[in-house]
């Protein structure tokens, strides 16, 4: 069991960048980054502290062989012990309490939000709204009247604020990279913003995972998406082609004749343009206007054609407890071929 214990304190340091708290890739990841490192230092030396004076009183104070009646000597009442194990606990608690009071401040301050827009309904904060479903994510982009789902796609070098809401159950939106971990509710939003380093993007490939981090059913360890970090121009010229894209025109005989298979048992849950006008009520599943471009299908299964097949015919196998229900479940090979074909053709940048 002590091999295994050892192991398991070795393993729980390893991560990957894209993936570990413990390679921050951000402001608010470096500001936890470094509260945990201080509050566990504070711990480690009480711990040690403790453990000496433990020590000597075992062994400088044990009882002596002949001296079994000695009374040693008193220190009930000793002002100077009481003062040292008061004044010390406090000295310890105001050096954690002071630094992650400025923080926590700090990183609530989301006072950006609430400026006015400019002429074209522009802020100078980029403003994202995370709605958490089960068990899918959707981001918009309100001031740019884009959506996206599954994968959240951000710039460099600059504050993101988010706006935190839930469809259904309480989620909670963590990315462990960057920072966060706040809960998304049905009745109420909450805020908070996260910046991204351009230098330990770039170590991650500009590609970080993000995670519920709150269990909300039995497909909650499966509920993940990705973020996409783009320097702050390729951030803007990602949004122009969001808000110009239009509905892809199918580009042979197979994906037209899926795309007349999805209008008949998909599109009453999903869009495939980034310009989704319906209201919040009505997005009953994820935006598919980029689907062709992601690095996931249901943002668990490697992206190709035949892990698409599997998913449409039986998603409550990969996730269990998915509100995906229909008709596609009674289609034939050739009607799935040709679905995956039309899904695989939605795209907005070629990659």
């Amino acid at each position: 069991m002590s091999v295994f214990a050892a192991l398991a304190l070795v393993l729980s340091g390893c991560g990957e960048p894209f993936l570990s708290t413990l390679t921050p890739a951000g402001e608010v990841a470096y500001q936890q980054y470094d509260l945990m490192i201080l509050s566990t230092v504070i711990m480690v030396a009480v711990i040690v502290v403790v453990t000496i004076i433990f020590v000597l009183a075992i062994t400088r104070f044990r009882r002596k062989k002949g001296e079994e009646d000695k009374i040693p000597k008193q220190v009930e009442g000793s002002h100077t012990l009481e003062i040292v194990w008061t004044v010390i606990p406090i000295v310890l608690l105001l050096i954690l309490a002071v630094p992650t009071v400025i923080m926590t401040f700090d990183q609530a301050d989301v006072k950006a939000m609430d400026e006015e827009p400019n002429e074209e309904g522009v802020r100078d904060a980029l403003v994202v709204n995370v709605r958490a479903s089960l068990y899918w994510w959707e981001f918009e982009y309100p001031d740019y009247g884009v959506i996206t789902s599954q994968e959240l796609v951000v710039p460099t070098d600059q504050k993101v604020y988010f706006n935190l809401i839930a469809s259904d159950v309480k989620h909670s939106f963590w990315i462990p990279a960057a920072g966060g971990k706040m809960d998304t509710n049905t009745d109420n939003v909450n805020k908070f913003w996260l910046e991204f380093d351009s230098e330990k993007a770039d170590e991650a490939n500009n590609l970080f995972y993000g995670k519920c981090a709150e269990l909300c059913g039995p497909s909650h360890a499966l509920m993940d998406f990705k973020v996409e970090t783009k320097s702050q121009e390729d951030f803007q010229a990602w949004l122009n082609a969001m808000q110009s894209a239009e509905e892809v025109a199918p580009a042979d005989t197979a994906a037209a004749q899926g795309q007349q298979i999805f209008e008949q048992s998909c599109l009453s849950c999903h869009a495939v343009t980034p310009q989704d006008g319906r209201p919040e009520q009505a997005r009953l599943a994820p935006n598919l206007a980029t689907f062709g471009e992601r690095s996931r299908i249901a943002g668990i299964l490697d992206h190709n054609e035949e892990e698409l097949k599997n998913w449409i015919r039986d998603p409550e196998q990969y996730k269990p407890g998915n509100k995906m229900t229909g008709t596609y479940q009674e289609l034939s090979e050739e009607e799935l071929d040709q679905l995956a074909a039309y899904l695989m053709s939605l795209k907005v940048e070629e990659k």
